[in-house]
């Protein structure tokens, strides 16, 4: 550089310098210090601490250094940048240190998952070095022009009836051909049957003994399905109650593409997509849950926020709070998300966009706070457990995972990439063609957290499996930064023909239909088959169970717990203490079930047998047998 460009670099720096502190300027500066203090620690430590498989490592390492270290580069930087424009250097700073950092833990932690993942970040720390961030204001508001015909809503509404049709079979033939276990659908009928005589949500089957389930999650968000369910209250309606809640989410999501400016095609594929995708129509398959309701609330929170309609906003985000305790986490990072934009990009948006987030944020840290403070002391504890992958020095607490993702951030991807948590990555990313991680506007990554923290850093295998509950949150951020992203894609190549402009969401759809070919229809016409193959015998044993009277107490096998579950004593037999065992009215043991039986279970003896010999020591007698896999003892 010659010197009078160089004299005129120094010159722009020093007139711009009032603009050091904006709120780019400072999270990137606050990166770059953190990455830095988290490479001197890590780098300083033995090299057999350096290992990412222990928690050794963390324990060695100053959480108060760390915070020290980060501030004191951060000040630096700062004065730096009132002299000089280091903008430009501070991008390329971030790109270099998370490279030394890879290498470091790549030389202690060698995988090719995490050497694939490091790679993946660094692509998109080059991009962002090169290119910086997009900081031009977003898109306003999209006038929605009124459709000219009907056929959209039409198509629409077939595609969403077919999706309620084939979850609603798929899982009442679960019910039907009794395949539900006591874990966790035994506890919900049972749970319902109470809340509709006696208004509360007590079970004796979760935990071997009376208590309500909000001891262990915190879901009045249930009581909203509760009057359906009295209509006809059976195990039956809950399944089809969850197939309703899951399809009305494509309502928000046709609203919010609509908001955006999106065609009436390419809304009606985006919804299409979220029916096909195979980790939302795949989380229907461990049967009803209250964590179904977080796709369509948090759609409805996003509609909300980009309508800049604070009632929807808030109702949305209490019915959210309402779901489960952890569901603060969703509304938390939706609220951090919401703040971090409008301090970014300011204009009329900046005001109420700043007043929204803070009491959305400061209401979702109060629930949650409140929700585990009852948990802790009247409840059954928060399940911390799930993250002991992360707690160091023995601690029990949520914040040593804030804490341990803080020290060492090569740690998080090394757990998020984890040979066993591909196949999740595949199944959830793949078929959104990746389009939530193609952005240059990098606040939008706020909205992974749930996604990362919920679904990937957990070493709780169901939380990162597709057929599980936990990917409702998480799909309601993939899909919404999936729309806003292809909505700058479209603005991009608005003027290119329209198989280009329909490339993305066309390449989603044939993925997502491909994996949910292979892995949800498999699993989902499975059940049907098996009812419809055997009904008869599914037909003998409601009858054969129907001899019970309502109003007796009764212990079951795991699969034979749903169906008994309208009553306001049941156990299960593998989990019921021998005195709560001992004292119900009726044992109904399933023959060939022998992992109910374990507890029973003695050197060279059989646990069923044990047991039997156990009952009638105890006055009970056989009183029914069907076909030789079902016993009914009645004492």
């Amino acid at each position: 550089m010659k010197m009078k460009e160089f004299r005129f670099a120094f010159r722009r720096g020093s007139a711009s310098a009032f603009r050091i502190f904006t709120a780019a300027a400072c999270a990137r500066r606050l990166i770059l210090s953190w990455l830095i203090a988290v490479a001197v620690q890590y780098l300083s430590l033995p090299r057999p601490l350096r290992s990412l498989t222990e928690l050794d490592g963390l324990a060695a390492q100053s959480f108060f250094l760390l915070c020290f270290m980060t501030l004191t580069a951060f000040i630096l930087f700062s004065l730096l940048a009132k002299k000089f424009l280091t903008q430009r250097i501070e991008r390329w700073g971030i790109f270099f240190v998370f490279a030394l950092l890879s290498l470091a833990a790549l030389c202690s932690s060698f995988t090719v998952p995490y050497f694939v993942g490091c790679l993946l970040i660094l692509a998109m720390l080059g991009v962002y070095a090169g290119f910086g961030w997009n900081g031009r204001k977003e898109n306003g508001e999209e006038p929605i022009r009124p459709l000219q015909n009907f056929r959209p809503y039409i198509i629409l509404t077939g595609f969403a009836l077919l999706f309620f049709v084939f979850v609603s079979v798929w899982t009442v033939c679960r019910v039907l051909s009794y395949s539900c276990p006591t874990f966790d659908f035994g506890i919900f009928s049972q749970m319902f049957h109470q809340m509709k005589t006696s208004g509360l949500p007590t079970t004796t089957v979760e935990r071997d003994g009376l208590l309500s389930h909000f001891s262990v999650h915190v879901s009045p968000i249930f009581y909203l399905l509760l009057p359906f369910y009295s209509l006809y209250p059976k195990p039956v309606t809950l399944q089809v109650l969850q197939a309703a809640v899951l399809v009305s989410a494509v309502i928000p999501l046709w609203k919010l593409c609509r908001r955006h400016g999106l065609s009436p095609a390419v809304s009606v594929l985006l919804s299409l997509l979220l029916l096909l995708y195979p980790a939302y129509s795949g989380g229907a398959s461990y049967d009803i849950h209250e964590n179904a309701f977080l796709t369509p609330l948090l759609l409805w929170l996003f509609y909300g926020i980009d309508c800049e309609k604070r009632w929807v906003v808030f109702l949305s985000g209490a019915l959210t709070l309402m779901v489960k305790e952890d569901a603060a986490v969703y509304v938390a990072v939706v609220s951090l998300w919401l703040l971090l934009r409008s301090l970014l990009y300011g204009g009329k948006r900046n005001r109420w966009g700043l007043i929204t987030g803070s009491i959305l944020l400061l209401s979702s840290l109060v629930w949650f706070f409140l929700v585990t403070a009852y948990l802790e002391n009247r409840g059954d504890g928060v399940m911390t457990y799930r993250y002991r992958n992360f707690m160091f020095s023995d601690s029990g607490s949520l914040l040593s995972v804030v804490a341990a993702v803080l020290l060492s951030p090569m740690k998080m991807i090394y757990e998020c990439v984890d040979a066993e948590k591909l196949s999740f990555l595949a199944y959830t990313i793949l078929p959104l063609a990746g389009m939530p991680f193609l952005t240059r506007r990098y606040e939008r990554f706020v909205l992974l957290i749930p996604y990362i923290l919920v679904n990937l850093m957990s070493d709780y295998q169901y939380q990162h499996d597709i057929f599980f509950q936990y990917t409702y949150g998480s799909t309601a951020c993939l899909f919404y930064l999936t729309l806003v992203n292809l909505k700058d894609f479209l603005d991009v190549w608005e003027r290119k023909k329209a198989a280009v402009r329909f490339a993305p969401v066309c390449a989603a759809l044939l993925v997502s239909c491909a994996c949910f070919a292979v892995t949800v229809v498999p699993k989902a016409i499975w059940y049907p088959e098996k009812y419809l193959s055997d009904r008869r015998y599914y037909l003998q044993v409601e009858q054969f169970l129907e001899q019970i009277p309502d109003d007796a107490s009764v212990a079951a096998t795991t699969f034979y717990t749903v169906p008994l579950s309208q009553r306001a004593v049941l156990y299960d037999v593998k989990y019921a203490s021998q005195e709560h065992l001992l004292s119900t009215q009726y044992v109904v043991l399933g023959v060939g079930n022998e992992g109910s039986y374990t507890p029973y279970a003695t050197d060279g003896q059989n646990g069923y047998r044990n047991l039997v010999r156990l009952l009638e020591q105890n006055g009970y007698s056989l009183v029914d047998r069907l076909e030789n896999r079902i016993e009914i003892y009645k004492r």
